[in-house]
């Protein structure tokens, strides 16, 4: 497993809350739990790891934001206080998994040491968005264009233009930029006929 794979756990994070729709998923362990997805470690969560998790959720969020921004030293700076506080030891795994031949399917592992459930998710998270920035670049880190979406996305796009989170917000936002496009149009067409009579207007009481 590629250590680039963990980013998706930061992701995963951060989009379990909408703050412009006032919208917060982790609201309980069973929550918490569902974000570690098929991973042993869900077991270790327990009540006290709802608040821990959303302190880490808006330290991930502050990553995105200050990517989004442009702002590449303060994306960094704050990943990488995440670092220090939740270390992780990176082994070599084979886990159950084996070649054609029966040998193992050597990998990358991130191993955590964490005394609760929120430092090993944190932990992962962390050393996953940053083995993903290191190797694409901080603007592969971004915050959905689609108001008043804001969810976080890695782009892996090949030519970095990615914009939205997810195909539905690309679509809603394609859809209302169309019918701006639209009004602006029909508000240009009105100015231009009344304009077009105001001057019909004009002539006729010079002509008289």
């Amino acid at each position: 497993m590629e250590l680039a794979y963990y980013s998706d756990y930061a992701v995963r994070l951060v989009n379990s809350e909408e703050p412009v729709r006032g919208k917060d998923s982790l609201t309980s362990v069973e929550a918490v739990r569902d974000l570690f997805g098929d991973m042993s470690a869900a077991r270790r969560a327990t009540d006290a790891d709802v608040t821990r998790f959303r302190s880490v959720r808006a330290r991930l969020r502050g990553v995105f934001e200050a990517a989004d921004k442009g702002d590449e030293t303060l994306a960094v700076d704050l990943l990488n206080s995440l670092l220090l506080e939740f270390p992780v030891s990176p082994q070599i795994s084979g886990h159950d998994h084996r070649d054609e031949d029966g040998r193992p399917l050597w990998h990358m592992h991130l191993a955590d040491h964490p005394s609760n459930a929120t430092a090993g998710y944190a932990a992962i998270a962390a050393m996953g968005l940053a083995f993903h920035l290191t190797e694409y670049g901080v603007d592969r880190l971004g915050l959905c264009e689609a108001a008043p979406c804001r969810n976080a996305y890695l782009d892996t796009s090949t030519n970095r233009s990615r914009r939205y989170c997810s195909d539905r917000c690309a679509t809603r936002a394609n859809v209302a930029a169309y019918r701006a496009r639209k009004r602006l149009e029909a508000d240009r067409s009105g100015s231009n006929g009344l304009a077009a009579e105001s001057t019909q207007r004009t002539s006729a009481s010079g002509e008289r």
